[in-house]
């Protein structure tokens, strides 16, 4: 768990605020008074990757 989380962290630092809440809207997640680490943890790990791939 620990280094999922360390994990999570080194690929959110590489994917703007914005674009996290642009995916996290497309899959039903709220955005609101939310941290960058807690919209990440939500959206599927596949959604995640693939924007830090763009």
């Amino acid at each position: 768990m620990i280094g999922d989380s360390m994990e999570l962290e080194e690929l959110i630092k590489k994917v703007t605020l914005k674009d996290l809440r642009t995916e996290a809207k497309k899959h039903g997640i709220p955005t609101a008074c939310r941290t960058k680490i807690d919209i990440a943890k939500d959206i599927p790990r596949k959604a995640l990757e693939k924007l830090v791939s763009k």
